[in-house]
């Protein structure tokens, strides 16, 4: 009977380990799948308004009339705006939008057109003189969402004229974060500012919206680290949860997924009641049957004995061989079924050992010097967005076709495709000469060859019935280390210079080509290419967009 305990007891335990990793990992890599693609989303919604809203800015004769306001002190009839806003409104549709603001260079708010509040000083037009920009603000019935941006002067020039701003409902944003399919009973979806200020409804306080205070582990990380984050910790509420957070510190925003650490684990405490009270009944059962025979069994008891003990110190062939019809022989077949049963279960964890011993074996064996790289990240716009409207069969032809083609790219110049980071290609230039620029020169060849093979790669996509996409390159230069995997003949890299390329690759242009600090620096006075600093958020980074000279 102590055996039988001690093998349910090990059972249990291994059962409710497993299972506890399992669920875990499983809710990490929901709420991760969702914290990603609904950021995704919403930064989409924001560069689709900010791209509005520098389509007007871009309107000469809007620049012509703030000019002419700026320069006499006087004030332009709104009449005059409205003709040029008629195709702003067309392009953005009514939805969303409530209304314009166009401001002088000077501050003034010289047009005004809907219910859109005082912007006399608002910081954001002073901010927004020097490039797009978007914030969102309390309202009465809740927060609006405004984007400025600089308004080109009629005559061209460096100066911007004014600020064009709109101001625009959040309905888009908001149906995107309330959407609780995926979330579970107590998973929520929010976003939080800069300012660790909750910028959308929580699900479980009223009026959070610009009141409630977020500071935890994940806001801290993102606004601080400025990277995303996942695991267990405390929310606003001093609950335990499992979150997954989408960084976008750039645009001033973190998005968070959280569902309570008690839902996740409560199907593991529902299987754990489950067999421990399986296990009670079996042990009292086994206690009365004893109590009931002992005085008959004492005899073929002594093989049982001995048969346990054999049990014990290993033997799982043994067998009693008690042939009785009675309750003995019913008990002796009983053990010996237990004992075929717990010999089941031990080569089943064994097998497990096996296999973790298995993972062991694969671990990455770091250098112990770091060496100079060019690395470089292409990754595919809208990616997500495009691959929702595809079937698993499509969308892995999606991947497959872009990914092969960009390889080939490389591996043509000389490079080395180091992995696939979802939908993008980290591949890397060794320099293997520092006394020359050759590894420069391959890289933005490479590059700049890639942003070339766009109408090719589209092309081949239709063809196969497939969206065309278009993506981002960057390049990064500096040291990195190297990592060596027992399962793979290619080296992996990590480092700050791996991560300065993720950063920097959001400045690129559509198909082009942005180089790092460092890069530009080694490379800038090479003939045949053009640099030119992008203006453009990249975590803090600076890049420079390259093209091919003449």
């Amino acid at each position: 009977m102590v055996v039988s305990v001690l093998a349910l007891s090990i059972t249990s335990f291994l059962s409710f380990s497993y299972s506890d990793q399992i669920l875990r990992e499983r809710a990490g890599a929901q709420l991760s799948g969702e914290s990603s693609i609904r950021g995704d989303s919403v930064l989409f919604l924001l560069n689709t308004r900010m791209g509005e809203v520098q389509t007007i800015a871009s309107d000469p004769e809007i620049g012509a009339l703030v000019e002419g306001a700026v320069s006499s002190g006087g004030t332009p009839a709104a009449s005059e705006f409205v003709e040029q806003l008629r195709a702003f409104e067309h392009l953005t549709g009514s939805e969303d939008l409530e209304g314009l603001v166009i401001a002088g260079a000077d501050g003034r708010v010289l047009f005004e057109r809907g219910n859109v509040g005082d912007h006399t000083g608002n910081p954001l037009l002073i901010r927004a003189l020097k490039g797009g920009t978007s914030d969102f603000v309390p309202w009465e019935d809740g927060k609006r969402l405004l984007v400025a941006a600089p308004l080109a002067p009629a005559g061209g020039g460096s100066v911007p004229a004014g600020v064009v701003m709109a101001q625009l409902a959040t309905s888009g944003i908001d149906e995107i974060l309330l959407d609780r399919s995926g979330l579970g009973e107590t998973g929520e979806v929010y976003m939080v500012d800069d300012d660790y200020m909750m910028i959308s409804e929580s699900r479980f306080i009223e009026g959070a919206v610009f009141s409630q205070v977020v500071e935890t582990h994940a806001t801290t990380e993102c606004f601080e680290k400025g990277i995303d984050s996942s695991g267990l910790y405390d929310d606003y509420r001093g609950v335990l949860i499992y979150g997954s957070a989408f960084c976008a510190k750039d645009m001033g925003f973190v998005l968070i997924a959280e569902i309570d650490e008690a839902e996740t684990v409560q199907p593991i405490k529902t299987l754990e009641g489950r067999i421990l009270q399986t296990g009670i009944a079996i042990m009292v059962g086994m206690s009365v049957l004893t109590l009931v025979l002992a005085r008959s069994l004492t005899g073929p008891l002594i093989k049982l004995r001995n048969a346990a003990n054999d049990i014990a110190h290993g033997n799982y062939d043994v067998s009693t061989s008690i042939s009785s019809r009675d309750e003995i022989g019913d008990l002796s077949t009983s053990f010996d079924y237990m004992a075929r049963r717990l010999k089941e279960s031990l080569e089943e964890i064994r097998a497990k050992d096996s296999v973790i011993r298995q993972q062991e074996d694969m671990l990455l064996s770091f250098s112990e010097q770091s060496q100079e790289y060019c690395v470089c990240m292409v990754d595919m716009r809208d990616s997500t967005r495009i691959a929702a409207a595809l079937s698993e069969p499509q969308t892995i032809d999606f991947y497959q076709t872009f990914l092969n083609s960009m390889a080939e790219i490389v591996r043509g110049h000389g490079g080395i495709t180091i992995k696939n980071i979802g939908d993008a290609l980290l591949f890397s230039f060794p320099n293997l000469h520092p006394d020359t620029l050759e590894v420069f020169q391959k890289t933005m060849e490479c590059c700049l060859d890639m942003g070339d093979a766009h109408g090719e790669i589209s092309k081949k996509l239709t063809g196969r019935g497939l969206p065309a996409v278009s993506y981002r390159i960057s390049a990064t230069y500096g040291p990195v280390q190297l990592a060596k995997i027992s399962t793979s003949s290619v080296n992996d890299i990590f480092g700050p210079t791996v991560n300065r390329c993720a950063k920097i690759n959001r400045a690129a242009p559509p198909n082009g080509l942005v180089v790092g600090a460092e890069f530009h620096r080694n490379a800038r006075s090479m003939p045949g290419f053009a640099f030119a600093k992008s203006d453009k958020g990249s975590g803090g980074f600076d890049a420079y967009i390259v093209t091919r000279a003449g």
